[in-house]
């Protein structure tokens, strides 16, 4: 099943892959390298991490402060947010 990114969610993880390159050189590719491995774990099985909301589910990166939230749809997976664990919970929920 694709996996497509909400813009939205393609500028967060863009912009934290840049906040980390910025604090140590390489640390924002080991970001984006994290990000592109949960895709490919929610891509092979999207029902294994636990719900969210009553339509989105939750991956949180192991290294990284940061959550892949997605909704599971008919024809794709689609990635709402690349979301901070401790900044404005929910802020997301408009992208449904």
């Amino acid at each position: 099943m694709p996996v497509r990114f909400h813009p939205e969610a393609l500028a967060e993880a863009d912009e934290a892959a840049g906040y980390y390159e910025a604090r140590k050189a390489g640390l924002g590719q080991d970001f984006r390298k994290a990000i592109s491995e949960a895709i490919r774990r929610i891509d092979q099985a999207p029902e294994r991490w636990p719900p969210l909301t009553e339509r989105t589910r939750r991956f949180r990166l192991r290294r990284f402060p940061y959550a892949v939230i997605y909704a599971i749809l008919p024809d794709r997976i689609s990635v709402v947010a690349v979301a901070h664990d401790k900044r404005r919970p929910g802020y997301w929920k408009g992208r449904l």
